[in-house]
């Protein structure tokens, strides 16, 4: 139970996938095999790279053999200057070179192989990128900014980690440990071989068994991670909602909730991690009394020399020392995998809407050369149309209407009614269930997506802008435009003044979603983009809803200019905004109840003529209060 908005660990939800596995059950070969293609286009970079790799373990695993052989070597007679002088100086050389032979490989290794992996990384982050944008606007509705960038971050971070701690560290231990092995077992009794594989197995099993059981923890860490962060990123967009209703600590007590999850977590984490790294030192610690004990009763029986022992110490000393990361390296590898498979889950998500495989695009609009050939009719018709968000709550209900080219039609009503919901379907946000919408003639559904995009501008309801320039906001309607083009669009849009009295004038910044400007700026902001873009068809939702009294009258005849020879879909809740309107709908639950011209709704007393003399008598009251002050 929550008092006084204090909140507790059991008032918040504990993340799916701190159940455990992958969340679409995919295994990590599966993983694996989903980023072999991206590696695959740099084929000769990866045969190059194993072949260093596999030099500089040649190399590594050469020299203790030549420690042996300096070391007996050293066994002369005194005073014989032509071995003290010819051998070992000879064989101090050839070590010197091969160390030198292990350090110059594995650089090479690295330096050939860079390309391939940024190029990896660079290509699935780029496709993730352009496949959330292809996702349905449903998506981006239910999603949490701040988890998803992080999981995208943690997935192209994911592929170099997996890549370097198993091409880099796995595999080259693996070699290693092989060619050691052969050594043993072939140049000392096969007692050295079967103490080094025993220890291997042991050393194997319990590192893997303890990640493993360990990885839940490092799992749910991440999870409470990103909720961490899901919920600061939400609470700072929405800094000013805060601020309104006093809820700064509301918010710290609600990210200190997760954060403290994220704390204890990282604390099992710790804990199981010591313990491992406890576990492996006495699993090597065994193994190494028992190989360098047989070692030494073979030099003391005269069974071997003593370079025969150093090289055996050296071999070990090699071979445990990359082991004793095995559990870091498992548990990176482990996390990388499931970080990669996270974004590769974003990757596969299915598009709700998405273009049919016989697609063709519209006609280019004729500012982009669309206006050379024979001319197109950029009508748009909704013909019974039925929509629903859920399946459970119906939005249209039977919406049939038609816009002529060149004629504004405007749609009105209460909240709710569904006309917003008419200019995403003319987005193709969503596909409707039953009717089609029509553009140029044809089912949006049977042309491309961009095309329609292409066609359509739009002046939304809620502006949103990026956190850049006045000019990069505008020139975003028709990237490339001068900027003589985008202060005519400024200028159209009556904000022209406005921008050239601030300080650093079209490069003034407009802060995160434009919060540096007001409503109105920001509405200003949005129709001039509109305009800059010039597109056959537009839609205006609200478009002057932010703006003063002069500053609409004057914005909707720049629109009324605008929107002449255009398509035009005009939403509105004032209704002297849409007087001059060529035909009005009137829509309520998803219904349109009335239509016709101002003129022949206020004649038939109905619905439309109710709604004007509601907004009339109070637009007359505003103007005596305002009389009478």
């Amino acid at each position: 139970m929550r008092r006084g908005g204090e909140l507790s660990s059991s008032s918040l939800p504990v993340p799916a996938a701190t159940a455990g596995g992958k969340p679409d059950g995919r295994s990590d070969w599966a993983t694996l095999k989903r980023l072999l293609p991206y590696l695959m286009q740099y084929k000769l970079r990866v045969v190059a790279a194993l072949a260093f790799m596999i030099g500089a373990k040649v190399a590594n695993v050469s020299v203790p053999l030549l420690l042996k052989h300096l070391i007996d070597a050293m066994n002369v007679k005194p005073g014989d200057p032509a071995a003290v002088l010819v051998v070992p100086v000879g064989l101090l050389v050839a070590y010197g070179l091969l160390r030198l032979s292990t350090s110059l490989f594995t650089e090479l290794r690295e330096l050939i192989f860079a390309k391939a992996t940024q190029g990896a990384s660079r290509s699935i982050a780029l496709e993730t990128f352009r496949h959330l944008h292809s996702l349905s606007l449903r998506f981006h509705l239910e999603r949490q900014t701040g988890g998803m960038t992080r999981d995208i971050e943690r997935g192209v971070r994911g592929i170099e980690s997996l890549i370097s701690y198993s091409l880099y560290s796995i595999v080259p231990t693996l070699i290693e440990v092989t060619m050691v092995l052969a050594i043993l077992a072939v140049k000392f009794d096969v007692w050295f071989a079967w103490i080094t594989i025993a220890a291997l197995v042991v050393y194997i099993i319990f590192t893997v068994s303890i990640t493993e059981w360990r990885t839940k923890f490092r799992r749910e860490a991440n999870e409470f991670d990103s909720a961490a962060h899901s919920k600061a990123v939400d609470s700072l967009l929405n800094y000013e909602t805060v601020k309104y209703f006093n809820n700064e600590e509301f918010e710290a007590r609600r990210y200190d909730v997760s954060l403290d999850r994220y704390r204890r977590s990282r604390i099992k984490a710790q804990t199981t991690l010591s313990l491992l790294n406890t576990g492996q030192q006495l699993i090597i610690g065994i193994s190494l009394v028992a190989m360098l004990y047989r070692a030494t009763l073979g030099v003391v029986e005269g069974r071997m020399t003593l370079g025969d022992l150093v090289m055996i110490n050296a071999y070990m000393i090699q071979l445990y020392i990359p082991l004793n990361f095995l559990g870091v390296l498992y548990r990176e590898i482990k996390q990388s995998l499931t970080d990669l498979d996270k974004m590769f889950t974003l990757m596969e998500r299915e598009r709700e809407v998405e273009d049919s495989p016989a697609a063709s695009p519209l006609p280019p609009p004729p500012g982009e050369g669309g206006g050379g050939g024979t001319p197109v009719d950029w009508s748009v018709k909704f013909d019974h149309v039925h929509f629903a968000y859920e399946p459970a709550r119906q939005i249209l209900h039977d919406v049939s209407f038609e816009i002529p080219a060149g004629k504004t039609v405007a749609v009105v009503g209460p909240s709710g009614s569904g006309k917003s919901t008419l200019a995403r379907l003319l987005y193709r946000f969503y596909d409707v269930q039953q009717g089609h919408i029509v553009i140029a003639g044809r089912d949006i559904r049977d042309v491309t997506q961009s095309s329609v995009r292409r066609a359509i501008g739009i002046v939304p309801q809620d502006t949103v802008l990026f956190n850049d320039t006045v000019e990069y906001n505008i020139a975003y309607g028709r990237p490339g435009a001068s900027r003589a083009e985008v202060q005519e669009a400024a200028r159209q849009a009556r904000i022209h003044g406005f921008i050239e009295s601030t300080p650093k004038g079209y490069q003034t910044m407009v802060g995160e979603r434009g919060l540096k400007l007001s409503g109105g700026e920001k509405q200003r902001v949005a129709i001039a983009r509109t305009l800059l873009k010039d597109p056959p068809i537009m839609i205006f939702d609200e478009a002057t809803s932010a703006l003063d009294s002069a500053n609409e009258r004057a914005i909707q005849a720049e629109l009324k200019s605008a929107a002449q020879n255009k398509t035009t879909l005009l939403i509105a809740h004032r209704l002297s905004t849409v007087v001059d309107a060529h035909q009005i709908l009137v829509m309520e639950a998803g219904r349109i109840i009335e239509r016709g011209t101002h003129q022949e709704l206020l004649a038939r007393s109905g619905r439309y003529a109710d709604m004007w003399a509601l907004q009339q008598s109070a637009e007359g009251e505003k103007f005596a209060d305002v009389i009478g002050m």
